[in-house]
């Protein structure tokens, strides 16, 4: 196992914060029925997974974002990941509310963030992409220059990627499904034959196709 991929994959499946039960599938609050249940938050009682995790989110952002000036999580699960990244690389970070406090000042960004920050977004999951492009929006209308998101994992959905593509932004995932159906075989998650149909789900989320 080489890839920081396929060893992200193999650390959430060890915690069961991204779980394969393609033959009694999950149904979403959308009420789709889907072989995958995702709670990267369960990292954050893992300590050694935990470290993985904000060590090759550092790397991710020091590799594809240089010139980084501070790092903005999503609400909620993207701010404990931001904080511990932010410690390991020395960098001022805060956070995007959904929506804005209704009392006190009615901050919707917390954290001291100057027009024109280089800011790089942190998330833990990327689905439809709908959300981290709301945060993305909210700091490019209070002056930030969003370089781009880094995220824990990603199920690379076609809808979550026309949506980043249209808002001109990227993210880059520490892992994402096709490396997490390979590894999840190898280690005996589920039978090597799910592989095609879990990404089937992905293809066409309505469609319950896969199940048959």
């Amino acid at each position: 196992m080489n890839t920081t991929e396929e060893k992200i994959a193999s650390a959430l499946l060890s915690i069961g914060a991204v779980f394969l039960r393609p033959e009694q599938p999950f149904t979403w609050a959308s009420g789709i029925k889907s072989p995958i249940y995702c709670d990267n938050r369960l990292t954050l009682s893992a300590p050694k997974v935990r470290t993985l995790v904000e060590q090759s989110l550092a790397e991710a952002i020091q590799q594809y974002y240089p010139a980084c000036e501070m790092l903005m999580g999503t609400s909620t699960a993207g701010i404990a990941h931001a904080a511990i990244t932010a410690e390991i690389m020395g960098l001022p970070m805060g956070y995007v509310r959904g929506a804005a406090k209704d009392h006190g000042r009615a901050n919707r960004i917390e954290g001291k963030m100057e027009k024109g920050c280089k800011v790089v977004v942190v998330e833990d999951l990327i689905s439809t992409a709908g959300s981290v492009i709301e945060v993305v929006e909210a700091l490019r209308e209070e002056g930030a220059e969003v370089l781009g998101i880094v995220s824990i994992f990603t199920y690379g959905m076609q809808k979550g990627l026309d949506r980043l593509a249209a808002a001109k932004v990227e993210n880059h995932s520490l892992s994402n499904l096709d490396a997490l159906v390979e590894v999840a075989a190898r280690e005996n998650y589920i039978a090597p034959e799910w592989k095609d149909r879990i990404l089937a789900f992905r293809a066409n989320p309505s469609d319950m196709g896969w199940l048959a």
